[in-house]
């Protein structure tokens, strides 16, 4: 019966982690939606910051015209 003795403190460890993971970081997927801001008008891919969005704009979306949020970048 050791083996089942084992597997419950196991258990409990990886519980205890988890918990512990939840508390200092959060979740990385939150963590990462939170990073890309800035939403594409044509395809809503999200990009990080402005200056990727206009680069994206010209390689993906080229024959339309330029937002007026990122015409001046």
């Amino acid at each position: 019966m050791a083996r089942g003795q084992q597997k419950i403190q196991a258990q409990q460890k990886a519980a205890q982690k988890k918990s512990k993971m939840a508390k200092k970081g959060g979740d990385h997927a939150k963590n990462i939606q939170k990073a890309f801001n800035v939403m594409c008008e044509a395809c809503k891919s999200q990009m990080v910051n402005a200056k990727t969005y206009k680069q994206h704009w010209e390689a993906k979306h080229s024959k339309l015209p330029l937002p007026a949020e990122i015409k001046d970048i």
